[in-house]
């Protein structure tokens, strides 16, 4: 039996994405069709690195074309990646950043630079172009989480503006206000300083191509966070909570915030912190110290999923105090389950720039 492309791009229109509820073909995720006798190869080409259903997409074309061409058909495929992104072409700010990322509370002492952090790195463990911005002004402990609080900046001049070169560090660009201030003191700005400051990370720096760009916002609905969200096109918002009741209750401000009318910014998810401890002999226990299901609870009552619950282990706190955070360790389980969670955003980031390339919101 002699095998044409159009034989096999008609078996591939039954196959679908599982997020985007389309076929691959139709969705132009097939590409570079060859065929050698009863040999076919092609390109799957998914939304992110980091799809966390590649395996399933795979295995699925194998069955449809063995199905609806010959089941004595060798299917090579080759699994790579184009990170969509719903920016438009007359945006100047971070033009070359394909989506933006913002991870948010409603209260300080949740772990939400610790989440930001290690989404950043799993993120870029997937294959992913990564940036970090430290926005939280008044706190900013990425720094500190990296290794480099002594560390400065390097800068170069272009149409007469001085501009600087973010560090590079376990796979990822960053940038913090920390590396331009003296951390031991107090920073005591008003609020249209440290907006003007924020703008600077980003206006005033060579960040390049990235496919994510994962922003650390200071907690609560102040100036800081409403600078961010107004000023740059944020693709969505994830939010970080604990457990506890007194946690959820301020979640239910900053999720306000992100969703009104005048703001209108996609909430991504919610991330539990602190979800369980599992001591190192027993990791199959898990003891709900903060308490059980809120996060999962008010995630469904928002209509948001619930994106990754973290535990909360002693290696988190030592690993950042080390300047080695967590998701660094491949064999930690901590660092597995920031690799679900990076797949999971790196999901619904898929999901929403699909909707609104269809719906056109």
């Amino acid at each position: 039996m002699k095998i044409d492309n159009s034989q096999i791009v008609d078996a591939l229109r039954h196959v679908d994405d599982p997020d985007l509820k389309k076929d691959l073909v139709t969705l132009n995720m097939i590409e570079n069709i060859a065929i050698d006798g009863n040999k076919v190869t092609f390109d799957v080409v998914l939304t992110t690195p980091a799809c966390p259903l590649k395996n399933q997409i795979k295995q699925a074309c194998v069955e449809a074309i063995h199905q609806f061409v010959d089941p004595a058909v060798e299917v090579t495929i080759n699994m790579t990646s184009r990170v969509t992104s719903r920016r438009k072409e007359t945006d100047a700010m971070l033009k070359d950043v394909k989506n933006i990322i913002a991870v948010g509370s409603g209260k300080g002492g949740v772990g939400k630079s610790t989440v930001a952090v290690n989404l950043a790195i799993s993120l870029a463990k997937t294959g992913a172009k990564v940036g970090l911005v430290d926005a939280d002004i008044y706190g900013p402990s990425i720094p500190m989480m990296f290794g480099m609080l002594n560390e400065r900046p390097t800068g170069f001049d272009r149409d007469g503006k001085t501009y600087v070169y973010p560090f590079e560090k376990f796979g990822i660009r960053i940038l913090s206000i920390g590396f331009f201030v003296d951390q031991s003191k107090a920073l005591i700005w008003r609020g249209p300083m440290a907006s003007m400051a924020l703008r600077q990370l980003f206006s005033d720096a060579e960040w390049g191509e990235l496919d994510y760009m994962v922003i650390d916002l200071p907690p609560g609905t102040g100036d800081i966070p409403l600078t961010l969200i107004q000023d740059f096109p944020l693709t969505g918002a994830i939010i970080v909570s604990t457990p506890q009741q007194v946690a959820i209750a301020d979640v239910r401000k900053a999720a306000d915030m992100f969703r009104n009318d005048k703001i209108n910014i996609p909430i991504l998810g919610l991330v539990e912190n602190m979800s369980y401890f599992s001591p190192a002999d027993s990791p199959e226990k898990k003891y709900h110290i903060f308490g059980e299901g809120g996060c999962k609870k008010f995630a469904a009552e928002l209509n948001i999923p619930l994106l990754g619950q973290i535990p909360i282990v002693p290696a988190i706190a030592e690993s950042g105090d080390a300047g080695i955070p967590v998701a660094m360790d491949n064999q930690s389980p901590v660092a597995a389950a920031f690799l679900n969670l990076a797949e999971a955003v790196a999901q619904q980031i898929a999901i929403s720039n699909s909707i609104r390339e269809i719906f056109g919101k």
